[in-house]
């Protein structure tokens, strides 16, 4: 048995019930078998692939709080800190019922080559809880926040571990907890990204992980001799990752389609009403109901059906594996040529095969969903330097980076002789400077 075989063995062995971190790890570890192999001899001696795929640590600790009726509700928080060989923990805090430590884990390890990837000095980490924010008063939201923070300080700081949001966890969230730790710690750094713009934010951040998805899936097109303009795009999601990468594909000439929520989707085939769905998911932070209600050309859907619709490029931006192999023989069938991943892992193993089996342009999500922790580092920059950038330095700082990790894990695929494939690029481009900084330090 190869050393990759065996550690992938030994890690399902080692974290059961954790399916989520068994993909993450088989998928990158799979695709980092030309790298192993050129220095098996060396990563073995070393149990290279053994320490990048256990965490550093693992902390999981009680949320009380008091909700509205004066009853106590109890809640788990997470924060996995897996990897800071190249700069502090960074990765956001989920806030979901679906939360739970084998998720934080697959988070955490996609953290470290991701943020690998952006070129910035930030490490990989992840955190959250299972405690839901929808339908929960702001005073709840803050009862929860102060209370996951009073535990939650101990371990993260502006050069040890610098949380974001994720799931759940936006700007309202964000500011509770920064208020907390500001308390506790008695000092104001930039430990938090996210942040309002009144108290350290950066613009361009709200709109990074959309625009940051779209410059890559541009720059592949581009330099496969395509383009957005004038192409049928579908979308996965209505949160922030959707919204903005919805808008800048319609910045870019495309026509997107389509958009869903946990209960259901929309396809407008006129297009997607930007202003309208920010309306809705922003503001009212109601269900996609109320824009088919709005909106006379579109057609809700309960469910599950976004990929069925005829397409020329996919974007799922929602949430982990909601892209299965049936959804990608639909696409594929439909014409569909690029597939570019907006959230986390968000295509299963037998999906992503599939779809490059067939020659659709595949961009992972730890290469084309790292606009967001990107502009989060640019953000601890502008806190750490006490500046404030324009959102035109952002956002072209944001392109430039997007830009060039495409033609890093481009490099990578062609090198190691898997020209085409770019989940073997971005998995072996962010591979390679973690594992040499961690060689270079010794064994810790």
């Amino acid at each position: 048995m190869g050393y990759v075989d065996e550690v992938i063995e030994r890690v399902i062995a080692k974290n059961p019930g954790e399916p989520e971190f068994h993909q993450a790890v088989k998928e990158v570890l799979e695709s980092l078998r030309p790298v192993v192999e050129a220095n098996e001899a060396l990563y073995r001696r070393e149990a290279l692939l053994e320490r990048i795929t256990e965490p550093d640590r693992q902390i999981k600790f009680r949320v009380p709080w008091v909700d509205d009726k004066g009853q106590v509700q109890v809640n788990t928080g997470y924060r996995v800190q897996f990897n800071n060989a190249i700069g502090p923990y960074k990765g956001g805090l989920r806030l979901h019922p679906s939360v739970n430590v084998g998720i934080i884990k697959f988070l955490g390890f996609e953290q470290i080559f991701k943020n690998s990837l952006t070129s910035l000095p930030i490490g990989g980490g992840k955190g959250g809880s299972d405690f839901d924010p929808k339908g929960k008063s702001d005073r709840e939201v803050m009862a929860f926040c102060q209370s996951f923070m009073n535990e939650l300080y101990k371990y993260i700081g502006a050069d040890e571990d610098v949380p974001a949001g994720d799931i759940g966890t936006g700007a309202r969230e964000i500011g509770y907890m920064f208020g907390q730790y500001k308390k506790i710690r008695g000092v104001y750094e930039g430990v938090l990204t996210g942040k309002g713009l009144s108290y350290g934010g950066s613009l361009a951040r709200t709109e990074a992980t959309g625009y940051g998805l779209l410059y890559l899936t541009e720059e592949m097109l581009k330099c496969n001799g395509k383009d957005i303009a004038g192409k049928t795009i579908a979308v996965s999601g209505a949160g922030n990752v959707a919204i903005y990468a919805i808008q800048k594909a319609q910045q870019l000439g495309g026509k997107p389609v389509t958009c869903s929520d946990s209960t259901g989707w929309i396809y407008d085939p006129e297009g997607i009403d930007v202003a309208l769905l920010k309306e809705v998911k922003e503001v009212k932070r109601a269900r996609l109901t109320e824009y088919a209600a709005a909106r006379p050309s579109a057609v809700y859907h309960e469910g599950k059906g976004v990929w069925t619709v005829k397409c020329d490029i996919a974007l799922p931006c929602a949430t982990q594996n909601e892209l299965d192999l049936d959804d990608a023989k639909a696409l594929v069938a439909n014409g569909c040529f690029a597939v570019a991943e907006g959230a986390n892992m968000p295509t299963t193993l037998e999906a992503t095969k599939y779809l490059q089996e067939n020659k659709v342009l595949f961009a992972p999500g730890k290469a084309a969903n790292a606009g967001g922790v990107a502009t989060s580092a640019l953000e601890m920059s502008q806190n750490s330097e006490r500046l404030s950038w324009s959102f035109e330095e952002v956002d072209a700082k944001l392109k430039g980076i997007m830009v060039n990790i495409f033609h890093n894990l481009d490099d990578a695929a062609k090198k190691y002789g898997h020209e085409g494939d770019y989940v073997v690029g971005a998995n072996i481009a962010g591979f390679e400077k973690v594992a040499t900084a961690m060689l270079a330090q010794g064994v810790c």
